[in-house]
């Protein structure tokens, strides 16, 4: 397959670059520093430099066209205030979406944030930083011409991978590696049977690859 992945240089996207490479995929990664090319080229990607927050649906699409896949992991990131939470949280997200309604790119996954919710309430960026994940959901799930999923990992960590994790559409909060967390990307992207989903995940004590079989058959 040839997949997009928007986020390019974020730290899940660096991981499911190279295991989507290592797995023969051609994959591209979207990137809004040209330093930060070669760091995905190490992992297997070609960059591609836009930037979400200014490109057009048509800029986008252009970059979309003849993939068969494309994953959202781009993020405002911390450290980051309350309007770029908007415009990259959400407003990238809609916009990756469209543009891959777009260029016939069906297969669409969004990594979202578990309490993601356009009705959150509260002030502080966090709470921002929730409704505005929550609102690119909302939105991803009204495109039928995507057969989307939506990914909604709890905490984040940079401990290894163990390959064991809990997939569910309810899991509670916990704490998932980064590693994990590509792992099933990587999967779901196999597995297009989980279209029309919202996953959460966490670890757990199930292989990746039979956690996604199992909710894929639900």
């Amino acid at each position: 397959m040839r997949i997009v992945i928007a986020g390019g240089h974020g730290q899940i996207a660096l991981r499911l670059e190279r295991l989507l490479s290592a797995s023969g995929h051609e994959v591209a990664g979207i990137i809004r520093k040209p330093e930060q090319a070669d760091d995905l080229r190490e992992a297997g990607a070609e960059p591609v430099l836009l930037d979400l927050e200014s490109a057009s649906v048509e800029q986008v699409a252009a970059h979309l066209q003849g993939a068969d896949a494309a994953v959202f992991a781009a993020g405002a990131g911390p450290g980051s205030g309350a309007a770029r939470k908007d415009t990259v949280d959400r407003g990238a997200a809609v916009l990756f979406a469209d543009a891959a309604e777009r260029a016939g790119a069906r297969r669409y996954i969004i990594v979202s944030s578990m309490g993601g919710d356009p009705d959150h309430k509260g002030d502080d960026v966090f709470d921002v930083y929730l409704r505005a994940k929550g609102a690119a959901d909302a939105y991803v799930r009204t495109k039928s011409g995507l057969d989307w999923t939506i990914l909604r990992p709890g905490m984040l960590t940079n401990d290894a991978g163990t390959g064991l994790v809990r997939l569910e559409a309810r899991t509670g909060r916990g704490p998932v590696p980064r590693d994990d967390v590509a792992a099933v990307l990587a999967e779901l992207l196999e597995t297009p049977a989980t279209a029309g989903l919202t996953l959460e995940l966490i670890s757990g004590s199930v292989p990746v690859a039979v956690a996604v079989k199992a909710i894929a058959g639900n």
